[in-house]
């Protein structure tokens, strides 16, 4: 009878648990939107694939992570979608590589003028604005 009435806490106790796990996840993925202190970024390669997909090879000094490197890719890619006129950008997949201090990686878009089906959608000029904000260069 006891564990009865006690089971409306613990489901409380559990829910409450999980929602400060999501605060302190989505405060991490911030942080890891802000530049790295003494970053150098290295320059952007761009290569389309086809009308709507392209691939970005950036390269930066200084990362800190695999995170560093995609929001560079991710900046390029919100700023070239401005530049060919469209609003929206799918984020397909970015590889990361290091070799001594040098990160590169390859990321693939998909640009839009509208908003695309799916999950990984980027709104460019929200994202270029962003990295303005953060001081990762785009395109």
């Amino acid at each position: 009878m006891m564990a009865r009435a006690l089971f409306p806490y613990g489901l409380a106790l559990l829910a409450f648990g999980g929602l400060t796990g999501c605060s302190s996840e989505a405060t991490g993925a911030r942080a890891a939107l802000s530049a790295p202190e003494g970053a150098e970024y290295l320059g952007v390669q761009t290569q389309l694939l086809d009308a709507n997909t392209v691939s970005f090879i950036v390269r930066m000094r200084g990362a800190r992570d695999r995170a560093d490197v995609v929001a560079y890719a991710r900046c390029a890619a919100a700023q070239y979608t401005l530049i060919r006129g469209y609003g929206f950008a799918q984020h397909v997949r970015t590889n990361v590589g290091r070799s001594g201090d040098i990160w590169e990686g390859d990321g693939g878009f998909v640009i839009s003028p509208d908003l695309p089906a799916g999950m990984r959608n980027l709104d460019a000029e929200v994202i270029v604005d962003d990295c303005r904000e953060q001081g990762i260069p785009t395109v």
